[in-house]
């Protein structure tokens, strides 16, 4: 039986900051941002719904027809060379900081770290965040959501990118088409992401 997916708008932001909060409460890369327990309970979705607003902004939140399942993705445009050398990001980065969690600057290294290690030199698809809801992860409710835009991907020709925050979930992905990069993305004294991409699949591939 088929996933019901659907496009997130304005009126499913705090559906979709719920799920994002409770599937990554327990995530290696939270709890570096966030290391005790009860601040990050308390703390975290103020991070989640700061991610929440830039995607639907500036992006598109797929959610599955029964509210268990979300992803966020962004449209990437290749780098013309033109740009302030990564200063946009910084700013950016300073303000997720000082509107989620001013006091704590593992906030901002986070986004700023992973701004440095995104690839520039070709438009992609962004898969930033997916949520499964904790009762319901296992059923193929990521999967499936993940596959819905790989499919236009491959239709229009254009790589995926995601930086997988557990080694567990690089296996999903790696069934999904992507494949490890050439670097870890190391935090400082903390866990390790694993950036991947995915070239599209033509039908010639699959043949």
């Amino acid at each position: 039986m088929g996933v019901g997916i659907r496009a997130a708008g304005e009126g499913d932001r705090e559906l979709v900051v719920r799920l994002l909060d409770e599937a990554f409460q327990d995530d290696p890369v939270s709890g570096w941002v966030f290391p005790e327990r009860e601040y990050r309970r308390a703390t975290h979705h103020r991070l989640m719904a700061a991610f929440t607003d830039i995607v639907l902004a500036e992006g598109r939140i797929d959610v599955t027809e029964d509210g268990t399942a979300c992803a966020l993705w962004l449209s990437m445009p290749a780098a013309d060379g033109d740009g302030p050398d990564g200063a946009g990001d910084s700013d950016d980065a300073v303000r997720l900081r000082e509107s989620v969690d001013p006091a704590n600057a593992r906030v901002e290294e986070i986004a700023r770290l992973m701004a440095e290690s995104h690839p520039a030199d070709r438009a992609h698809e962004y898969l930033w965040m997916i949520g499964v809801a904790p009762a319901h992860q296992g059923e193929g409710l990521g999967g499936a959501l993940v596959q819905h835009v790989l499919d236009r991907c491959d239709r229009e020709g254009l790589p995926a990118y995601l930086e997988a925050s557990s080694e567990r979930s690089t296996k999903l992905y790696e069934r999904l088409g992507f494949t490890f990069t050439d670097h870890t993305l190391d935090l400082p004294a903390g866990p390790r992401m694993w950036p991947m991409w995915r070239e599209p699949i033509t039908d010639q591939d699959r043949h």
